[in-house]
């Protein structure tokens, strides 16, 4: 079994230390008493344009996602991860982040037009909007 096919369910407390784009947020999770673990966390579930991307009008738009993303986690940094799982990139995992609130970002930032929806499979190449 591979290590982003296990899972663990959680709750792990965990506190965002920094936002390093529109879905992906460096933490330092809490799973034991005195313990914590610094860990990047893809948000489960969505995909944001990427900031380093050739297109102009797509940087724009990672631009825009990763501020929201700093917006919503700002107020309360303290978060709680579920799902918690292995992710095909070493050194990250794939998580829910949801806030003190009960709100999770990543359903926000959908409803926003801010990111697309993501299983995890191969990404849908866009082409960039022409005249940008």
């Amino acid at each position: 079994m591979s290590a982003a096919s296990r899972q663990i369910e959680g709750p792990v407390k965990a506190e965002v230390v920094k936002v390093i784009d529109g879905d992906t947020v460096l933490v330092e999770a809490m799973p034991w008493p005195d313990h914590k673990v610094s860990t990047y966390v893809r948000l489960r579930g969505i995909d944001a344009p990427e900031l380093q991307s050739k297109c102009p009008a797509f940087r724009q738009a990672a631009l825009e996602a990763k501020s929201e993303l700093i917006s919503l986690v700002e107020r309360e940094r303290m978060v709680q991860l579920t799902a918690i799982s292995g992710d095909k990139y070493f050194g990250r995992v794939v998580a829910d982040l949801t806030l003190a609130d009960g709100s999770r970002p990543a359903d926000r930032l959908l409803a926003a037009g801010l990111a697309e929806p993501y299983a995890g499979k191969q990404k849908v190449k866009r082409p960039c909007p022409s005249g940008l």
